[in-house]
């Protein structure tokens, strides 16, 4: 199979590259630009980083797949990965949730008074959200959330808890899955809301994790919004969250930083010493690093059948889910073996001294846990390739 891009799409790589350097330039190029923050790197969580944003959406790159009657230019969806991708390569914000999930899930479901007030400000960077999807006991199972949406009059009442909202923080809006119909089946009775997060109802708590990674849980207390801020028909949620995370494929499933993670333990291996030898001079270092070369190239293919397959209009469900356990499981890998050719002192953090490569190991071997949890567990992405791609386990 030939995982290719056309002529036309590297003309536009090519572009967009030049462009980023030129960003570079600036003088907030060191907090725009930083893979060292590991996945955080992809977040919008800064005065700078919401700049960028906005110098983005200015130069015609943000919504490049949305239909011309929204403001986008009907592009195909490859673009929005080329972008994500070449971003993700170079430690900046990438675009994701209000161009993808939640955009065009207004574009397809939302009421007009939703497309006119929430599409200009994505397609201007101007607005920032977050995803409720997951609950105490509501993670892997998302259909089993139990937090509340009642109808009391013209209003809906939100009451419960969310977890694992990375960007509560600092969002403007709330992407909130909410049960409407407790007496329905359990993929049946929800519904999905647009929740202010300045909203007096709701606290925000910091799940602070081993990866230096910031993450929140979010309480509700009688969070009250009105009837426009029901996304699309009600009860009709469950649909609405799987067509959104269909929406992702190509922005998330990126290979970037899995490369520049493998590029930076090959350097390591030229710059570090043992016996006054560089580690790359021991052959037992060059055939693990061998290794890791091959086990690169197959994410990287893992992760071209999942461009493959979205760009045919199909649902790379098992193709993402084969792509997110590999390559979280590679990138965990390349971290330790870089602790274990540094030995005791690649135990060192950033700060301390004498920590070599500034202590960036260390923490990469610690956030690299996060990623293989994050977004759906190592354990559930087996569960999908077991059951959807090998048919194992029905009705288990």
């Amino acid at each position: 199979m030939n995982f290719a891009f056309s002529e036309e799409e590297m003309a536009f790589l090519k572009d967009f590259q030049q462009y980023l350097e030129q960003e570079k330039a600036g003088p907030d190029s060191s907090v725009i630009f930083a893979p060292w923050r590991e996945t955080d790197s992809w977040l919008v969580d800064s005065p700078e980083r919401r700049g960028f944003m906005k110098r983005l959406a200015q130069a015609g790159y943000i919504g490049m797949s949305w239909e011309k009657q929204y403001g986008g230019r009907e592009r195909p969806g490859v673009y929005d990965y080329l972008l994500n991708e070449e971003l993700s390569s170079q430690g900046a914000p990438i675009i994701g949730k209000g161009v993808g999930c939640i955009g065009k899930t207004i574009i397809a479901h939302g009421s007009d008074k939703l497309k006119q007030e929430f599409l200009p400000q994505i397609l201007a960077a101007d607005i920032e959200f977050a995803l409720g999807y997951s609950e105490p006991g509501a993670g892997s199972d998302l259909a089993s959330l139990r937090l509340r949406a009642e109808r009391r009059g013209d209003e809906w009442v939100l009451n419960g808890q969310k977890m694992w909202t990375t960007s509560a923080h600092f969002a403007d809006w709330y992407w909130v899955a909410a049960r409407t119909d407790p007496e329905a089946p359990k993929h049946k009775g929800i519904s999905v809301f647009l929740v202010p997060m300045d909203h007096p109802g709701l606290t925000i708590k910091e799940i602070k994790t081993m990866g230096d990674h910031r993450t929140n849980e979010v309480f509700f207390d009688e969070v009250n919004i009105g009837p426009d801020y029901l996304v699309g028909e009600e009860n009709a949620g469950w649909r609405y969250v799987c067509e959104a995370l269909d929406y992702e494929r190509f922005a998330l499933y990126t290979v970037g930083p899995l490369l520049l993670k493998f590029e930076a333990l090959v350097e390591l291996a030229k710059v570090a010493r043992r016996d006054g030898r560089p580690l790359s001079d021991d052959p037992v270092v060059r055939d693990r690093i061998a290794e890791f070369a091959c086990e690169v190239e197959m994410a990287t293919m893992l992760q071209r059948r999942v461009i493959a397959k979205a760009i045919k209009g199909e649902v790379p469900t098992v193709e993402a889910a084969m792509y997110k356990y590999f390559s979280t499981g590679l990138g965990r890998r390349i971290a330790n073996y870089a602790i274990d050719c540094l030995g005791p002192l690649g135990l060192l953090k950033s700060g301390a001294p004498g920590a070599p490569f500034g202590g960036r190991w260390e923490m990469s071997d610690r956030a690299t846990v996060v990623d293989t949890i994050g977004g759906g567990s190592t354990e559930v992405q087996k569960n999908i390739v077991a059951r959807r791609g090998l048919g194992l386990m029905v009705g288990a």
